[in-house]
């Protein structure tokens, strides 16, 4: 009668409890942290905005399929050995293209051929190798496949190559994932904390800023906080109104809500807060009341002139709305400032104890360093932030 040990008797059993706990804990970690924002918007961009994505069911679910499609594979090329990672391959392959595919359909609508023709060309690799490496196994010499066995150790190298191919093929872009996750938070009205996503990163793009925007104009901090993130749009795409900038998940119906009207058909941003203003029955009376702040058109218009680095035409707006004194929004005071000390002869004269003591430091600091990009780096450690940095360095 035969005693052997069963894992000293050809048992791969280790092997793949090994694998699948790899594969299990990896694929929840990729949907369910990672992933979650990109997998609700193709959801929703797919659906119509019909149905809802739940992050936690929705990962056990793909996880599940991804399983079942595992289990197939191995009982078609029974790989038990040293290459019995290999059966996750198609799996791991649908992992990586979840995420990519949601930002093919994201950017322009569709999926491009590339996306399906290069997991094709692998499949078809993997196929081959995965068959000579069924009749392989028939003639490997192991016999131990414990924890700590050379079939385990080639098993994990495997699977652990698989998790790189994923993390490279699927989507990392740092800015597309705080764009996804800015906009799920903005349709939980959850604006505060949209404002928190990639706050301390420097990478950005103009449907991010769109997006920070529409968050602080909720907030009511479009003038006060508007420059300590990145400006990387123009005036031309502050607003969704003529097709550069566009929001997927969010609707948009809830920002033109906010702002009190619809564009009818595409136009600047700038022509529509022009359009909305001249409704504002208040805005439109003979004699306007100014008031500590204003509405959010009227913000996202001087804030607007502001990126452009209209402070000529700024200046002159911004007494229509507001009263020039110590309750303005930090970045009107900032910008005030630099208009009366950089006009000769400026139409608005404004001052502000702090912010005209923190103008002329600014500019003894700029004096003490004659290299232009030395002169950057000092101004930057003090003064990111501001308005003043924006106009004078940002360009």
């Amino acid at each position: 009668m035969n005693y052997n040990h069963p894992l000293k008797n050809g048992s791969t059993v280790t092997i793949r409890v090994m694998c699948a706990i790899v594969f299990l804990l990896f694929s929840f970690c990729w949907l369910f942290f990672f992933q979650a924002d990109q997998l609700a918007m193709t959801q929703h961009v797919l659906s119509g905005g019909l149905t809802h994505y739940n992050p936690l069911w929705g990962a056990l679910i793909i996880i599940f399929l991804l399983m079942l499609l595992q289990l197939i594979v191995f009982r078609i090329f029974r790989l038990a050995k040293r290459s019995h990672a290999l059966t996750y391959v198609p799996s791991m392959l649908l992992l990586a293209l979840v995420s990519e595919v949601s930002q093919q359909i994201e950017s322009n609508g569709g999926v491009s051929v590339w996306t399906w023709v290069l997991p094709v060309l692998v499949l078809i690799v993997w196929g081959g190798v995965s068959w000579m490496a069924r009749f392989a196994q028939e003639v490997e010499s192991d016999r131990d496949f414990s924890l700590f066995s050379r079939p385990m150790w080639i098993n994990a190298l495997l699977m652990a190559l698989q998790i790189i191919c994923v993390a490279w093929l699927g989507n990392t872009n740092a800015v597309y994932h705080y764009r996804m996750q800015t906009e799920t938070l903005l349709a939980d009205g959850e604006y505060q904390k949209a404002l928190e996503v990639g706050k301390r990163s420097l990478e950005s793009d103009a449907n991010l800023l769109m997006l920070r925007m529409y968050a602080l104009a909720r907030e009511n901090a479009l003038g006060e906080k508007l420059f300590e993130y990145p400006i990387t749009a123009d005036i031309e795409q502050i607003l969704p109104t003529s097709g550069r900038t566009r929001m997927y998940y969010c609707p948009e119906d809830s920002l033109y809500k906010f702002l009190g009207g619809r564009p009818a058909e595409p136009m600047t941003p700038m022509h529509f807060l022009d359009l909305l203003e001249r409704r504002d029955t208040t805005l439109n009376s003979p004699t306007p009341s100014l008031r500590a702040s204003a509405s959010p058109v009227v913000d996202y218009k001087l804030c607007g002139l502001l990126i452009d680095r209209q402070i000529d035409r700024f200046a002159r707006e911004i007494t229509k709305y507001y009263e020039l004194d110590d309750r303005l929004p930090k970045h009107y005071r900032e910008a005030l400032v630099l208009y009366t000390h950089s006009r000769s002869n400026p139409s608005v004269v404004y001052h502000h104890a702090v912010t005209d003591e923190d103008w002329r430091n600014l500019i003894e600091l700029e004096r003490c360093y004659h290299d232009p990009t030395e002169r950057k780096g000092r101004v930057e450690d003090q003064y990111h932030g501001t308005y003043w940095y924006y106009y004078k360095y940002l360009k």
